[in-house]
């Protein structure tokens, strides 16, 4: 009888774990699954992404959690790639049970799990996915961020009126969509602003050596440059579009976040556009930079921001909703009409943020450091 007994506590706890195993919830927790980029070329984008989720989620804890339950991070490291991507989702909701997912950073890497998301019909939201295809896959795809067909208009707009810039030189990565997209639309709304593009060069992703590219823009002689890149790169070609004597400014996208840590000079007389600014004096942004300067001793850049308001987004939607099914989750999450860090929110028919952009441009600090001060807001 006494062996009997054991073996069915066995068999109960086995089985109790299998539960648990195979589900993102408990009695007492509610599991996000993250994915991001936590090495690799486009880290900062990751870690400040997990940073600003870690920050919301000891918020809400500490406030009693959702329904008395604790939230719990499970978070993978896609290092920037795609196909890292897929087995990162693929562990989040096989191993972990995770139903509701934040990641990636990347359009890229998003893209690879979006169709995966829609048809397992788990709750997928982009912090930082600007392409635009990201929410085709279908309903169950958000994001927290503007397009690049907005951001790159911002571009182009800002160059002509806020710069009085009028021949402008792009120079983009052929073969990242994200660079692309933003090129496009930055051409278009210059020209649309009366301005002429006397150059447009390209290059491919991991190259390091720009001055064939620089040679031919510093020759139809621009008055503005648009580098359409993550910060990494956009750091290289700086320098070497100085070192030609190109001393016109240079404006970019969202990708530039966290080049102030990452460059020189170089980046000086640079602008680009952004989600939030972090020296704003709004309530809600003052909170959150006094709260993260706190924990991890650093300014929050966009990605820190929007992973933030990512997971309160998910938060506001779960209450909503009464509950973590994901289709549940998906609907309320639809009805989304809020005031965030990074601005009023609320999605389109496509599941894309209506909300404004901010301009920010690179300066030297008091302390001679690096730093970014905002210069406008533009409206959608």
């Amino acid at each position: 009888m006494k062996k009997l007994f054991l073996m069915l506590c066995v068999f109960v706890c086995l089985g109790t774990l299998a539960t648990a195993r195979g589900s993102s919830d408990t009695a007492s927790t509610i599991t996000i699954g993250g994915i991001f980029p936590l090495s690799g070329p486009v880290a900062v984008y990751g870690v400040e992404a997990r940073n600003g989720i870690a920050l919301a989620i000891e918020e809400i804890n500490a406030a009693g959690g959702i329904d008395g339950k604790k939230l719990v991070l499970i978070s993978e490291d896609d290092e920037g790639n795609a196909e890292k991507t897929v087995n990162a989702y693929k562990k989040l909701t096989t191993q972990n049970g995770a139903k509701i997912i934040i990641g990636s950073l990347t359009s890229g890497c998003t893209a690879a799990i979006s169709s995966l998301a829609q048809a397992q019909k788990i709750v997928l939201l982009a912090p930082a996915a600007t392409m635009e295809s990201i929410t085709d896959a279908g309903d169950y795809v958000f994001r927290a961020c503007f397009i690049d067909p907005f951001q790159g208009t911002v571009g182009g707009a800002f160059a002509a009126t806020n710069l009085k810039a009028r021949r402008a030189a792009v120079l983009y990565d052929n073969g990242n969509d994200y660079s692309v997209g933003l090129m496009e639309n930055f051409v278009a709304a210059f020209r649309n602003a009366g301005g002429t593009v006397v150059a447009s060069e390209s290059y491919l992703t991991g190259d390091v050596d720009f001055n064939a590219q620089l040679t031919k823009i510093k020759n139809t002689n621009p008055d503005v440059v648009y580098l359409p890149d993550y910060y990494a790169t956009v750091s290289l070609i700086a320098k070497q579009l100085r070192a030609q004597g190109i001393n016109t400014p240079i404006v970019g996208a969202d990708g530039w976040g966290g080049i102030t840590e990452n460059a020189g000079d170089e980046v000086l007389n640079g602008f680009y556009s952004d989600h939030y600014a972090s020296d704003s004096t709004d309530p809600k942004v003052l909170n959150f930079v006094t709260a993260y300067q706190a924990k991890y001793h650093s300014v929050p850049v966009s990605f820190a921001a929007l992973g933030y308001d990512s997971l309160y987004m998910i938060k506001d939607a779960i209450i909503r909703a009464g509950s973590t099914e994901p289709t549940a989750v998906r609907d309320a999450l639809l009805k989304t009409n809020g005031s965030y860090v990074t601005g009023n929110l609320t999605f389109d028919s496509r599941r894309n943020p209506i909300k404004s952009a901010v301009m920010m441009e690179v300066v030297k600090g008091s302390n001679g450091a690096l730093t970014t001060v905002y210069k406008t807001t533009v409206n959608p």
